[in-house]
């Protein structure tokens, strides 16, 4: 006995054509909800940062003093910028405190992160210690650290007899900058150490028994599985640090005002004080370099995180 097959016709192909697109735009309708969050956040994000941005980036090519008349100039506020010394000081000070804060940062992080989720007691409690120099003001913090190098550190180098304890290093404009990166790296520490122990606990912990197994000792291990393992929570760390490092601004303000002299002046820094001496334009130039900046080394995190994420 066979079977014959009938051919669909013209018309249920059609009805199986509409059928299936009407599935699709069913799966593809998006919930008004979706607008009501996306909506206000967008003209929220238009108002407070897109428009001022576009009005700075506009006068940067005037001689504005932030009010009053103005006229265009074209670039000379951006070829003065190169030639003034503070502006290059700043941008000097700035990538070489974000660098070495940034690996200071990842090392001590890391290392807590392993420390925090081998199998030590009280590894809760310490988490909760480790984490609360995140949620402290960066002021607060600041002027305490401030005055521990001004006077508790230089009063215990005067009894103990240690000579280059006795002067605050906040006062010494070639080593002001160590006293930033320590309480820097202090309060960022926490927010690290906290992606590493998310990427830590990631990793199977068969592939820890195998190692054992194998006898892999403990530098084994790290160096060997939990490093490569965690390129991409170590990059996303590095990228985050180095790009909120180059915005300081607080803690510089709170320990040393940006001495002695300018030494420890940020880019952040010598924009907000030119604002307030009538460099707007000026300084309008050097906030749009620094942003041109920034946008670089977010092109830099996307093109090496792309394909090595492990988030």
């Amino acid at each position: 006995m066979t079977t014959t097959t009938t051919p669909p016709t013209t018309t249920t192909l059609v009805t199986q054509g509409k059928r299936q697109r009407g599935q699709a735009r069913s799966r593809r309708r998006i919930e008004p909800i979706y607008y009501w969050f996306l909506v206000p956040t967008v003209i929220l994000f238009t108002l407070a940062i897109a428009v001022p941005a576009v009005i700075g980036i506009f006068f940067s090519f005037t001689n504005s003093i932030g009010l009053g008349d103005w006229k265009f100039i074209g670039l000379t506020n951006y070829i003065a910028l190169f030639s003034d010394p503070l502006v290059v000081q700043s941008y000097l000070f700035t990538f070489g405190f974000s660098a070495v804060t940034v690996v200071a940062v990842n090392i001590i992080a890391l290392l807590l992160a392993v420390a925090l989720t081998s199998r030590i007691r009280l590894k809760t409690p310490l988490r909760t210690i480790f984490v609360i120099p995140m949620v402290i003001s960066a002021i607060i913090i600041s002027f305490v650290f401030k005055f521990l190098f001004s006077n508790s550190l230089p009063a215990f180098g005067t009894i103990s007899g240690i000579t280059w304890l006795q002067e605050s290093i906040l006062a010494n404009p070639d080593w002001a900058w160590l006293a930033i990166v320590i309480v820097t790296a202090w309060q960022a520490i926490p927010g690290a150490l906290l992606i590493y122990i998310a990427g830590i606990l990631s990793i199977p912990g068969e592939v820890y028994e195998a190692a054992d197994i194998d006898g892999a000792s403990k530098v084994q291990q790290l160096t060997r599985i939990t490093i490569p393992l965690m390129f991409g929570y170590i990059v996303i760390n590095v990228i985050l640090g180095f790009k909120g490092f180059l915005n300081a601004y607080d803690v510089i303000k709170g320990l040393t005002g940006g001495g002695p002299g300018t030494s420890t002046y940020s880019i952040a820094m010598t924009v907000i004080s030119g604002l307030t001496t009538g460099d707007y334009a000026y300084q309008m130039a050097n906030a749009t370099v620094f942003f041109v900046i920034t946008i670089l080394i977010a092109l830099l995190q996307l093109s090496i995180t792309r394909g090595r994420s492990a988030l």
